[in-house]
């Protein structure tokens, strides 16, 4: 038996290396690939356009193209900030950036996945690769329904051949060939002194996977982006949260978004845990964040103990409660002049280190009078630390994230905080334009730092502040983004469709079995794949010895030379 991965080693006669109809044919259809169109517009007019831009427009080379422009496309989204993200990080950029922000309103680069042009490349997108697709699966089915084409004529041109010759008849051979490549799980055909056998489908069907995968990411993208909702809330504890538009400190949504969509339900806030490393060199980092919670499904709904933590957040009716971050909240209560408690609230504080060093504001807009009768609003910056270190050991910033030894530091203000203006303020930052400083004995800012329980008068008989307590307050993300599992779907089968279309090949095999002249039989196998491959050789070779085993070469022939000697 010889085997060979060339159709010969001799130099080729170019008329017989021309390749006749019948090997022409075996090579065809071992792709749904379209054929590529390099010509120019096809007819005349404005339909011979048309015909050209939607060749073009539907190949695979245009769809790469603009694959890749949309990859391009979403980097402004990530490095310049969004509006409907967060519209207060766009202001700032555009504060320190006002030269570009013209250029940037021109190109929409505020509101980068609504743009027209990322929206325009985005429908092309769609458009192409359903134009790629449907051709290709009309291709593909024909393919299923046909039949492997029949055997060249010279076998051996091909890229892997084997031949020998054995006793067998060539019906024999041939049956035992289609019982072998039918137990290889080959689709085989009968023809005139040849089996014809195909494997290999697999990898157009997962081509056609990966390209319909990613049409089905881009509709569950558009779905997510169009239907979305996400929105923040601080929540204290013993404090509730009911999941309607007026609730949340902010909210971002998609265009088609309605409040209906909202998922009705509410959750309190009963207890937040956070442990933390007591020493060694990861001191002070978070062990384990958890917060217990009362939760009702619906206005109806009886109320459920539940447990969010991070990563692992509440679900309800399509929608996540996710955990995001926590932080203190110092007990605050003010009286006037005549001793009346104008107020009384937790103030949450944010933090701004890794030790929940934190800062905020204390506001008092309505209810105090000064010793004279006149009304006035109080502010006071506040500095939080839930473990100082103590006086003269070094600034105040906490040493611990967790209450070992907190102190509030307060600095006082009176007069207007400008909420009367009806603008929106940071509820973390004091508006002290419109205010003015409470002085010392020294004419300077009056501040005093607090533990918990002391109180520090305001100069003048102004009134009393004092520090109550600490309170928790875990922050959380109720998000809703429908089409989330039909893309995890789609990236699922992109990535299997892929992986089909990469390392399956698509391979034919012909065996062919006809009596010599000599009367024994001569068995020609070869192998044509889509693309060149090592394994193709090594393959035929695994069935030829497969068949070979059915089909022994024949033993030698004995040489008889007669030769006639002369007569002396």
């Amino acid at each position: 038996m010889s085997t060979t991965d060339k159709a010969s080693t001799e130099a080729p006669n170019p008329s017989e290396d021309a390749p006749d109809a019948s090997e022409t044919a075996a090579a065809a259809q071992l792709s749904t690939a379209p054929a590529e169109d390099t010509g120019g517009p096809v007819g005349i007019g404005v339909i011979g356009w048309i015909r050209w831009f939607w060749r073009q427009l539907t190949s695979m080379r245009v769809a790469l193209i603009l694959l890749f422009l949309l990859s391009l496309g979403s980097i402004p989204g990530s490095l310049v900030p969004q509006n409907q993200v967060d519209a207060m990080k766009v202001a700032q950029w555009k504060k320190d950036h006002s030269f570009w922000v013209p250029v940037a309103e021109k190109l929409q680069l505020f509101d980068v996945y609504s743009s027209v042009w990322f929206s325009a490349i985005y429908l092309l997108l769609f458009i192409s690769l359903i134009g790629c697709i449907v051709p290709r699966s009309w291709q593909f089915v024909g393919q299923l329904t046909g039949r492997p084409p029949g055997a060249p004529r010279r076998l051996d041109r091909l890229p892997a051949y084997a031949t020998w010759r054995t006793e067998k008849s060539p019906d024999e051979v041939l049956a035992h060939a289609k019982s072998v490549l039918g137990g290889r799980r080959f689709r085989t055909e009968a023809g005139a002194a040849s089996v014809a056998a195909e494997k290999g489908y697999l990898r157009e069907a997962g081509n056609l996977v990966f390209h319909i995968a990613l049409i089905v990411m881009l509709v569950a993208f558009a779905w997510g982006q169009l239907f979305k909702s996400e929105g923040g809330k601080l929540v204290l504890r013993g404090k509730g949260f009911a999941n309607t538009l007026t609730q949340y400190d902010d909210f971002k949504y998609g265009s088609f978004f309605s409040p209906d969509d909202l998922a009705p339900f509410s959750f309190t806030l009963d207890r937040f845990d956070a442990t933390y490393e007591e020493s060694g060199p990861q001191k002070g980092t978070a062990r384990d964040f958890k917060a217990y919670v009362t939760f009702s499904d619906g206005a109806d709904g009886a109320p459920q103990k539940r447990e969010i933590q991070v990563n692992k957040p509440l679900e309800v009716d399509g929608s996540k409660v996710y955990l995001l971050g926590h932080g203190y909240a110092p007990i605050v209560s003010v009286t006037d002049p005549t001793g009346k408690v104008v107020f009384k609230d937790a103030v949450p504080m944010l933090p701004f280190d890794a030790n929940l060093s934190s800062s905020g504001a204390v506001k008092v807009p309505d209810g105090y009078s000064d010793k004279d009768g006149k009304k006035e609003q109080l502010g006071f910056n506040a500095m939080f630390v839930p473990t100082f270190a103590g006086e003269g050991k070094g600034t105040m910033l906490s040493q611990f994230p967790d209450l070992k030894f907190p102190v509030l530091a307060l600095s006082a203000y009176h007069g207007s905080l400008g909420v009367d203006a009806g603008l929106p303020q940071n509820v973390y930052q004091l508006n002290t334009s419109k205010m003015q400083e409470f002085k010392d004995a020294d004419g300077q800012l009056f501040k005093k730092r607090l533990l918990p329980g002391e109180a520090m008068e305001l100069p003048n008989g102004a009134g009393t502040v004092k520090f109550e307590g600490v309170e928790r307050w875990a922050t959380f993300s109720i998000t809703r983004q429908p089409g989330s599992g039909l893309a995890l779907s789609g990236a699922i089968a992109a990535i299997g469709g892929l992986a089909a279309s990469l390392f399956i090949q698509r391979r034919r095999v012909w065996v062919r079995a006809v009596t010599g002249k000599d009367g024994v039989t001569v068995v020609e196998m070869a192998g044509l794949g889509r693309s060149e491959s090592a394994k193709l050789p090594e393959e035929l070779g695994q069935l030829a010895a497969a068949l070979h085993q059915q089909a022994p070469t024949a033993p030698d022939q004995p040489v008889k030379d007669t030769v006639e000697g002369e007569r002396g």
